[in-house]
């Protein structure tokens, strides 16, 4: 029998964070299990003596891959252990999620979950690695857990006390320091139909400005820049979007600003926060379901549930391929689970429920975050009623030729209505995601955005 929840936290742990302001970090001797019994970022090293092996470092780029090649998976010869289906589901609920019960149910023909062997893949870069540590005995959460100080890179947390220490790692985790690629996202109606809306995205972190000195930089409160370009359908091209993603968002909101082509002027856009809709989602997602959960996480009371061992998308290179078509992926209901490949990870169990007087359309959420990379994989979304209602799965890919954890794609499906949104779809283009180009500060103003508006 696999092993059940595993509780992590003590009642007296919990109330004594919950009671400071500033949550402390860990002792030295605590952080010198890094690298020894936990992997360098913070997960269990030894495997759980069954499906789950121990990490033994990253995997290596397949033979004859180059930089730019579409990623080929190196795990090509595995075979489909078994699959779960709305049919045989109950023997092995008690390592799958109420989304993914809630998913059974409402497609019992049509969902499934193929599972294969696991593999513990991912890794991160040498620097990651050194601030992790670094902030293992320095980055502490203050404000009321809204801000962090001591922090510039890395996991700040790897040896987690609290859900909201969890989430935190989440909402920086490494992501390649500058990243753009163009993607695709779709949301099917009922009976598959579907328009693509493809954007072209383009992420900078502030330690990779090229002109970025943390004495002179305008704004120190800046985790990232984010731009993006919608390309197509016509009817949406040339409209911009500009994010300056803060780190504590409650001191100093995420500033937006959005270039319609129609009207050929920049607009400030508060709505890119929280619930509001996310961009040409047709209602579909929140601005805050984006890269699984994002922004601020003032809004909610974060409960560290403990570990689950729980079988969640992972090594997701097939459903990556360059030898698809959307029309191959994309399916009523749900995307094609054919192409999908599910194992079994231990994964960080958080609870998010909406603070009293706060607003959100979701009065729950319960997050499921991959220990190996501190991706959210799973979350489940509940209304104002308690009910189930929305629930995202993000098909993890480790990208081995520059070291960074991503998702193949993400999706969020709607079990009130049917519907679904799909976000990260790039198996039809000719580009790869490209890393580690720098920008300058003054390549993210909204002079520059104006500059640059088309059509």
């Amino acid at each position: 029998m696999i092993n059940k929840n595993k509780m992590i936290l003590g009642s007296a742990i919990a109330l004594a964070f919950a009671a400071s302001n500033t949550l402390a970090a860990v002792s030295a001797t605590e952080a010198a299990r890094l690298g020894k019994d936990l992997t360098p970022l913070g997960a269990e090293k030894q495997g759980n003596g069954g499906a789950i092996p121990a990490w033994t470092g990253p995997v290596k780029p397949p033979a004859g891959h180059k930089l730019g090649d579409k990623h080929k998976n190196p795990f090509a010869g595995d075979q489909v252990k078994f699959t779960i289906t709305a049919q045989n589901y109950e023997q092995y609920k008690d390592n799958l999620t109420e989304g993914q019960i809630g998913l059974f149910k409402k497609y019992p023909s049509t969902y499934k979950i193929p599972v294969y062997e696991t593999r513990r893949s991912a890794g991160y870069p040498a620097d990651q690695i050194k601030s992790t540590l670094d902030n293992a005995t320095k980055t502490e959460l203050v404000e009321g857990g809204n801000g962090m100080k001591n922090y510039e890179q890395g996991i700040p947390f790897p040896i987690p006390a609290t859900g909201l220490e969890v989430i935190w790692n989440h909402i920086v985790r490494y992501r390649g320091d500058s990243v753009s690629r163009v993607i695709n996202q779709a949301t099917p109606q009922a009976n598959g139909n579907y328009t693509l809306v493809k954007f072209r995205d383009e992420f900078t972190f502030k330690n990779k400005l090229s002109d970025y000195n943390p004495a002179t930089m305008k704004d120190n409160n800046i985790l990232f820049y984010f731009k993006q370009d919608v390309l197509s359908p016509a009817r949406l091209a040339g409209n911009v979007l500009l994010v300056h993603e803060t780190l504590n968002q409650v001191k100093e909101p995420r500033k937006a600003w959005i270039y319609n082509a129609g009207q050929r002027r920049v607009r400030r856009a508060p709505q890119v926060a929280y619930d509001g809709p996310g961009t040409a989602s047709d209602g579909m997602r929140t601005t805050d379901n984006f890269d699984m959960y994002s922004g601020a996480p003032d809004r909610y009371n974060w409960k560290l549930i403990g570990k689950k061992e729980i079988y969640v998308p992972y090594n997701s290179y097939n459903l990556n391929s360059g030898d698809l078509k959307y029309d191959q992926i994309v399916k009523a209901g749900h995307i094609n689970q054919d192409l999908t490949r599910y194992e079994l990870h231990r994964v960080w169990h958080v609870e998010a429920t909406l603070k009293d007087g706060q607003r959100h359309i979701y009065a729950k959420r319960t997050f499921y975050i991959d220990e190996d990379t501190w991706q959210a994989t799973e979350i489940d979304h509940y209304d104002g009623r308690g009910e189930l209602w929305r629930v995202a799965e993000a098909h993890n890919i480790y990208m081995y030729d520059t070291m960074v954890p991503w998702y193949a794609v993400e999706a969020l499906y709607d079990l009130q209505s049917g519907r679904y949104l799909v976000l990260g779809l790039d198996n039809e283009e000719s580009s790869t995601y490209d890393f580690g180009f720098t920008r300058s500060e003054k390549d993210y103003t909204p002079a520059a955005l104006r500059r640059s508006g088309r059509r």
